[in-house]
Formats: structure tokens, C-alpha cells, sequence
């Protein structure tokens, strides 16, 4: 799934750079070390969930906007990214709607 995100962000923005990471901890320290202006976040990344890592960049980086990735279709998960920052909550069944946030 992260290569087809990978690839409709490439198509979106074709001079960006578009990084990828393994989890949460190494996305928090991505953005401490590169402040990118956008974070493509899911939910469960193994120790940190995203939610909290969101929290934390989002803290850290006022100015990153965050969107959740997901496939958890669930209105608590909703609300508590939405307490975290995070800027969009996206199910990965609707990655067409990532043109719309990402221009945003």
C-alpha cells in the first residue's frame, strides 16, 4: 500500500520529495530532521501508533500538515486524529481524495 501512495503523491506532485518510513518513531524523527510540510500517517505502525505520533509532530511542527491513512473507518479514531492534529482522515479505499486534501 505505501508503494501506491507513494505513487499517486509522485503523480500529485512530481518534484516533491517523497519519503517513506517503517513507522512511527522513524517519522517522528523524519520530520524532526527534514520538517516536511506534509505527513501521510496510519494508524497502526507497531509500538507508537499514529495517532500519537501525530500528537508529537504535530507539537514539534505546528506548520506539518498531517493526514490519516487508514483502513479503520471508525468515528473514535476519527475524533481522537482530530484531537492530534491531524488536518484529514482518509480511508485508503479513497485515495482519489488525496488530490483534494493535498491542495488544500
Amino acid at each position: 500500500m505505501r508503494r501506491v501512495i507513494h505513487a499517486v503523491v509522485r503523480g500529485l506532485a512530481p518534484n516533491a520529495e517523497v519519503a517513506e518510513c517503517g513507522d512511527a518513531i522513524q517519522a517522528i524523527r523524519f520530520c524532526q530532521e527534514r520538517r516536511p510540510d506534509w505527513v501521510l500517517m496510519d494508524i497502526r505502525l507497531g509500538e507508537l501508533n499514529g495517532i500519537e505520533a501525530s500528537r508529537q509532530i504535530k507539537n514539534r511542527h505546528p506548520d506539518t500538515s498531517v493526514v490519516i491513512v487508514t483502513n479503520y473507518d471508525d468515528a473514535a479514531l476519527r475524533d481522537a486524529a482530530e484531537s492530534a492534529g491531524a488536518c484529514a482522515y482518509l480511508l485508503k479505499e479513497n485515495l482519489t481524495d488525496l488530490r483534494r486534501i493535498l491542495s488544500t
